[in-house]
C-alpha cells in the first residue's frame, strides 16, 4: 500500500518580476513526495531548489500551477504548523541559551512551561545534545549549533522537515558525522524530509529519492529512487550500487546544463 502524499506539486511555476525583466525560478515542476520519504534536491546554484522549499513553507508564492501540503495550501499548512524549517545557517539568538532557542517556537505557539520542558528534552535527545541546554550558541561548535537548529525545528513535532543546505558550511569530517546522525534521526522519527544540497555524495547517501534540477528556469530533469538499504554505514559510499546512483545524478545534472 502506497504511503499518503505529503507534498504534491503539479505544473508549478514561479516567476519573479525584476527591472531587467522576468526571472523564471520554477517552470512546470510536478512532483509527489510521500510520507516517510527522504527527498534530496540537487542542482546548480539558481536552479530553484531553495525556491521550491520556500514555496512549500509559504515564504514564496507560486505564479501558477498547484501545490498541496498534506492536502492543504501552503498558507493553511503554515498556520497549522505542518513543517519545521532548518536554514543554511543555524540562526540561533546569541543571547538565548540552547534551551531557550529551542523553546522559541513553543513559546510563540503558547505551549505551557511543563510541555515546553518535555519537548525540549526530547528534541535535545534526538540530536544528541542532552546536557548542553544551558550553553549559549557561541559556546558550541558549528556542527553542534546546526544540531541545535534541527532540534528547534523538531520541538513541535511537525511531520515534515524542510532542510536548506544545513551542512553546507561545515567541514567534511563534521558533515559526515551529521549525515550519519540525520539518518538515525530520520529512522527514529519517521519524518518526511525535503533536503537541499549541492553535494552528490550527500544526496545519494541520505535519500530515498533524489530530485535532479536544471539551471534557470528551474525544472526537474530526473527523479531517482534509491536502491540502497535503509541501514547505511558511511563506507557504503564505496560500493558499486552507490557509485551507480551517483553517476546517474551526475548525468542528470549534465543533461540539465546541455538543455540551455
Amino acid at each position: 500500500m502506497q504511503a499518503p502524499s505529503v507534498v504534491s506539486a503539479k505544473d508549478l511555476c514561479l516567476t519573479y518580476q525584476t527591472n531587467d525583466g522576468p526571472v523564471h525560478a520554477l517552470s512546470n515542476v510536478s512532483l509527489d513526495i510521500r510520507k516517510g520519504e527522504f527527498v534530496s534536491f540537487i542542482g546548480p546554484s539558481g536552479c530553484g531548489k531553495t525556491t521550491f522549499l520556500r514555496v512549500i513553507a509559504d515564504l514564496e508564492r507560486k505564479t501558477s500551477g498547484d501545490i498541496a501540503i498534506n492536502g492543504m495550501t501552503p498558507d493553511e499548512a503554515r498556520k497549522a504548523r505542518a513543517y519545521g524549517y532548518v536554514f543554511q545557517a543555524p540562526a540561533l539568538y546569541p543571547w538565548r541559551t540552547i534551551e531557550k532557542n529551542i523553546a522559541l517556537p513553543l513559546e510563540i505557539m503558547g505551549y505551557p512551561k511543563h510541555e515546553q520542558k518535555k519537548r525540549i528534552a526530547g528534541a535535545l535527545d534526538l540530536v544528541e545534545l542532552t546536557g548542553f541546554d544551558k550553553k549559549f550558541p557561541w559556546q558550541l561548535s558549528g556542527g553542534m549549533q546546526q544540531r541545535a537548529s534541527i532540534a528547534r525545528a523538531l520541538a513541535f513535532d511537525a511531520d515534515l522537515l524542510l532542510m536548506d543546505e544545513p551542512f553546507g558550511a561545515l567541514d567534511e569530517i563534521v558533515r559526515d558525522h551529521l549525515n550519519a546522525a540525520l539518518l538515525k534521526l530520520w529512522a527514529r522519527t519517521n519524518k518526511t524530509i525535503c533536503f537541499v544540497t549541492h553535494s552528490i555524495p550527500e544526496a545519494v547517501y541520505l535519500s530515498t529519492k533524489i530530485v535532479v534540477m536544471s539551471p534557470r528556469p528551474g525544472r526537474v530533469t530526473d527523479v531517482i529512487d534509491s536502491t540502497l538499504p535503509n541501514e547505511r554505514p558511511l563506507d557504503i559510499r564505496e560500493t558499486p550500487e552507490f557509485l551507480e546512483i551517483a553517476h546517474r545524478v551526475r548525468e542528470g545534472l549534465r543533461a540539465g546544463h546541455s538543455y540551455e
